[in-house]
């Protein structure tokens, strides 16, 4: 249930001992864990040594632009946004790059063994302190169009899609990180516009959805991450949707209101969260301390969003494909935070 951060390049043995538990399913890995390819996929495989006979995940946050974990060694990647400012110009050619870019980005981390990259956003890009960027357009119709397209590329890749940060994040100023994120719409004005991305993507068979840490007080008075109105009676039963649910990051400020560490896992958990990232190192021993006495999440679910076979780095290398996404998306998307 939990996918954890851990401090370094390499293992050490706090980190063994936490990958031993079964109430881990998965590890996050950031900039701090990644020097260059040779280093990151030494790491990658160590963990892997660690839980070699059940499902277990390893995942990052490679969106491209700002959100680039793994760089050196790497194809620099612009931000979404590029291809929301590109629709613009020639719809037909963004959507085109949307689905060249989500397939370079998953055919890379895949050839290193890396099952998921958290991807991607389908937020309104309408002026969130946290996305800036990272999100493709503030128009509900375009950002969908490209979200469908990015999902495309994904599965092409072989890699499962996670749609955040839902139910939108998007529309409110507040950093999650940092602060409590308060969106006074009503269900009605959500429905109008940011649920058309997520609706759209659930539709082209994304497998997994993280929740955003914002609390919408107009439907529930907790945080969508923590509320059953969100994740069952909206997500599950209105919208159809039967894969992952995600918890986002248990240590940023807004999730601070529900209390300590195990009382935010067990919001999740009781909301019907089935995977919870814990990124902090800070925050893993009490994390995994807080579920040792709880189910793991079922083989089978994790399993659901493993990555499929991948070829290895250098057969990625010589697929003229990937010059050729390359090459676009520095010709028609140039991207200053990606250089």
């Amino acid at each position: 249930m939990l996918i954890i951060g851990i401090p370094g390049k390499t293992l050490n043995d706090e980190d063994r001992v936490w990958l031993s538990s079964p109430q881990v399913s998965g590890v996050i890995l950031f900039s701090r864990n990644c020097a260059n390819r040779d280093q990151v996929v030494e790491l990658i495989d160590d963990i892997r040594m660690e839980r070699p006979d059940d499902p277990f995940l390893i995942c990052v946050d490679q969106e491209g632009g700002p959100v680039q974990r793994f760089r050196e060694g790497f194809s620099r990647l612009p931000a979404l946004a590029r291809l929301g400012e590109l629709y613009e110009r020639d719809a037909r050619l963004a959507v085109a790059l949307a689905e060249e870019h989500a397939w370079l980005m998953a055919s890379e981390m895949r050839a290193i063994d890396i099952d998921l990259s958290f991807a991607p956003v389908a937020d309104l890009a309408c002026g969130n302190l946290a996305l800036g960027p990272r999100a493709f357009h503030a128009d509900p119709a375009i950002t969908s169009e490209l979200v469908q397209a990015y999902a495309r590329g994904m599965h092409l890749a072989g890699m499962a899609v996670t749609l955040k940060h839902f139910p939108g994040h998007g529309s409110v100023v507040a950093d999650t990180h940092f602060d409590a994120a308060i969106d006074p719409r009503t269900l009605a004005e959500m429905r109008r516009s940011d649920f058309i991305p997520f609706i759209d993507g659930i539709a082209a068979g994304a497998e997994a959805v993280m929740i955003a840490h914002v609390n919408y007080p107009e439907i529930d008075a907790t945080a969508a991450g923590f509320s059953s109105i969100w994740i069952g009676d909206i997500l599950r039963k209105e919208m159809g949707f039967n894969g992952i649910v995600i918890g986002d990051d248990i240590g940023m400020a807004a999730a601070e209101a529900m209390g300590g560490i195990p009382a935010r896992i067990e919001a999740h958990l009781r909301a019907g969260c089935e995977l919870i990232l814990a990124c902090s190192p800070a925050i893993v021993e009490q994390s995994v301390t807080a579920t040792a006495h709880l189910p793991a999440c079922p083989a089978a679910r994790v399993e659901s969003l493993r990555g499929a076979a991948a070829p290895t780095w250098e057969a990625l290398e010589d697929n003229p494909k990937r010059d050729e996404a390359i090459s676009r998306l520095a010709e028609f998307c140039p991207d200053p935070s990606s250089k």
